[in-house]
């Protein structure tokens, strides 16, 4: 779901329902920055930070970014450091108090489980990110947008209070060069650490060979796994084989990108299908094939509850009554080279002449991948970012073809747009799954606006579903 679009509202909406609400975990530390800097008008932020275990750190982030009655509308909001492969101490504390506050929030006035989403392919403030998550009791961990081989074993050793360390990926690197990011959470306490619960694992997959690799290889025990199919919305897999691409200008996907779910349920764990089920009907389904239930995504972005501009909801919803909604998978947009699903809207960085009308800058660095120098250094690039910084750094100028900022403009999506000079906001991009078409199903009689409560209603209604089934919204 993009950056806070399945925030701690949402999902918990959706965990006092009974049901699995998931926060995503991407960019919070941006997101708890800019909210503090917008002043925090509830108090909700500001609550959960008076209860890290940390209160120096809490208060230094407060220092940093908190707003009373927030700022000026007209002013830019104060940038987070850019992460790397040695962070920013303040980087660190800010990302591991981020995701506390998110998962503390989401718990919050409810006994019900919740949990947090991450992309693999944003490796290095993955660590302090759980961590921060795992502090706050975090039950379930997902990770998709890559194969988190990793995963299961680093939340083993950070339950235990140890050190825990990821390899990244270096484009370029020679034989035996694979740097290593580190969390030690006894360094991160100044002393010995808690010993926390730790969460369940749940890969996200698109293909059985994917389950099968990381059931049998991962670093410590993998729980479960989402299948997720191409209409899910935000990143898909590449369709198996050399890209091909529809008259439209789409990824192909054909039969062999189907899961083989004789393979995954062979596994002998619990899975949930994702991508076209958030639909009357689809849960029966997914049961009938032996799934747990199904993960859910777009039709929740869409609800009251979600992190999604008001604006920009009122627009989709009407255009997905009228027919007229339509979402593309764009081959380029993503800095990662995975398809990323995008609305297409007017003023969002899906026209056209919004996005050539926009000057690059990179100032959040989440989507930059490391390359090796030919001194044998590290630098760091984004095919986004300026095309002379990136050609300067020895990127390709083709590779920079369409690639869009998502790092500013899922930000702008939820109401935390930066300002650029001349007054320019930067624009949103919405991504969604293909089920937008469908919102109209969730409409109360008469409304114009739904909850994630007529979401889960829908779903789970006799007419659609059997008996107490299980659903997964993220």
């Amino acid at each position: 779901m993009g950056v806070a679009v399945s925030g701690w509202l949402l999902a918990r909406a959706v965990s006092r329902q009974g049901q699995l609400g998931v926060v995503s975990g991407t960019a919070l530390a941006v997101v708890l920055a800019r909210r503090l800097q917008l002043g925090d008008p509830d108090g909700e932020l500001r609550h959960a930070l008076a209860q890290f275990p940390f209160p120096a750190m809490a208060a230094r982030v407060l220092s940093d970014y908190f707003i009373p009655g927030g700022k000026p509308a007209r002013a830019p909001f104060k940038l987070t450091p850019m992460p790397a492969l040695q962070s920013r101490r303040e980087l660190v504390e800010l990302t591991v108090i981020a995701n506390f506050v998110e998962v503390l929030l989401a718990r919050k006035g409810h006994h019900a489980r919740v949990g947090i989403n991450y992309l693999e392919k944003i490796q290095l403030p993955t660590l302090a990110s759980i961590y921060g998550a795992m502090l706050a009791g975090v039950d379930y961990i997902l990770m998709g947008a890559g194969i988190p081989r990793a995963i299961p074993g680093a939340l083993d050793r950070l339950a235990r209070g140890q050190p825990a360390s990821l390899l990244i990926d270096i484009e370029g690197a020679l034989p035996g060069e694979q740097p290593t990011s580190s969390f030690d959470p006894r360094q991160f306490c100044g002393g010995p650490a808690p010993q926390l619960n730790r969460p369940l694992f749940f890969g996200i997959v698109a293909s059985a060979t994917l389950a099968i690799a990381l059931a049998r290889k991962a670093s410590g025990r993998v729980d479960g796994f989402i299948v997720e199919g191409p209409t899910a919305g935000g990143h898909n897999a590449p369709p198996r084989g050399p890209l091909q691409l529809t008259s439209e200008g789409e990824p192909r996907y054909g039969p062999r990108d189907v899961p083989e779910l004789d393979k995954i349920r062979a596994l002998g764990l619990p899975f949930w299908l994702a991508g076209g089920y958030g639909r009357p009907g689809k849960l029966a389904e997914a049961l009938s094939l032996g799934a747990a239930g199904i993960q859910v995504g777009t039709p929740f972005a869409f609800c009251d509850e979600s992190g999604i501009t008001p604006e920009l909801k009122r627009q989709v919803i009407a255009l997905s009554r009228l027919g007229q909604a339509r979402v593309f998978t764009d081959p380029l947009a993503s800095p990662t080279g995975f398809p990323f699903k995008v609305a297409l809207l007017p003023n969002t960085l899906s026209q056209a002449g919004r996005y050539h009308a926009r000057v690059r800058i990179c100032d959040l660095g989440y989507l930059r991948h490391l390359y090796r120098k030919p001194d044998g250094t590290l630098g760091y690039r984004c095919p986004a970012e300026p095309l002379e910084h990136y050609c300067h750094k020895g990127g390709a100028a083709e590779e920079t073809l369409g690639r869009k900022c998502i790092c500013n403009a899922l930000p702008a999506t939820v109401g935390l747009s930066q300002l650029r000079p001349a007054g320019r906001d930067e624009l949103p991009l919405l991504t969604t799954g293909d089920d937008l078409v469908l919102l109209a199903h969730f409409l109360p009689p008469d409304r114009d606006a739904y909850t994630a409560a007529d979401v889960l209603r829908v779903l789970l209604s006799p007419a659609a579903s059997p008996a107490n089934p299980k659903t997964q919204a993220a």
